[in-house]
């Protein structure tokens, strides 16, 4: 399994465990960085009722965009756990901005560690940052202990179509996706695609605003200049891969018994 700092630097596009500590500074200006808070919304109002007795845990959410909009939205509890404190500190302040801080708790850890005492749980969302126990089967597994037997998991995520023949090393075609879903004694109940010209307006917006970060740190640390540039490349490609080469999807996950 990858170490902590690795998991999240593949999470944001990264290769190098170095960048870890500047990521807060790269992407200090974007709120929405991994799943589209609105998609998750529509989805939870298709699939469940009774709104604000939910109990949502919110992993790997970043600067809680999604459990501040859902939330607000539906007058439900959410839980948000993300490993970089400065995520976290920016995810109280929206809170408290949109008036739900009396629904929104939001905790530093590591989510892998984190599991081990949580239960209870309406809906589970992995916004965007992979599959965190090694692939999906484990996953779903290690983290179904944190969910009612009812419950369900919204995951956002990309696959490769099963006709394609582009290859990802972190990618994996859909029917492979589903085997490992499966394998889980879980199934697929919506597959919920992404326009791509969506996706690009996010993208071209967030990487604007983290190229200019960037070229700031290599002012401030000359000596790493070719790690932000690289950094920058990478974002480039993945772009690339998320708006021509993949489906961008929020998938609803559930158990089948």
């Amino acid at each position: 399994m990858k170490s902590l700092e690795e998991s999240v630097v593949t999470a944001m596009d990264g290769s190098d465990v170095e960048l870890f500590p500047f990521i807060p500074y790269i992407l200090q200006d974007s709120w929405e960085i991994g799943a589209n808070p609105n998609a998750i919304v529509k989805l939870i109002k298709k699939h469940c009722t009774n709104y604000s007795g939910l109990k949502v845990l919110d992993f790997g959410c970043g600067k809680g965009a999604v459990s501040v909009k859902v939330s607000k939205e539906l007058g439900c509890s959410c839980y948000g756990i993300d490993v970089i404190p400065e995520f976290i500190e920016f995810a109280r302040q929206k809170a408290g901005e949109f008036k739900v801080t009396h629904l929104c708790t939001f905790a530093i850890g590591d989510i892998r560690e984190k599991t081990k005492n949580i239960s209870g749980y309406d809906i589970i969302i992995l916004g965007a940052i992979g599959p965190v126990f090694g692939n999906y089967t484990a996953t779903l597994t290690s983290l179904s202990k944190c969910m009612k037997k009812n419950g369900m998991f919204i995951i956002d995520d990309g696959y490769i179509e099963n006709d394609s023949s582009y290859y990802h090393p972190l990618i994996l075609k859909k029917k492979i996706i589903l085997q490992q879903i499966e394998e889980a004694g879980m199934e697929l109940t919506e597959d919920n695609i992404m326009q791509r010209e969506d996706i690009k307006d996010s993208n071209d917006d967030i990487f604007k605003k983290l190229k200019k970060r960037c070229f700031e740190l290599m002012d401030k640390y000359p000596d790493k200049r070719g790690l932000f540039l690289d950094y920058i490349k990478l974002q480039e490609i993945e772009n690339d891969v998320l708006e021509n080469k993949i489906i961008g999807t929020t998938m609803v996950i559930k158990n089948k018994y």
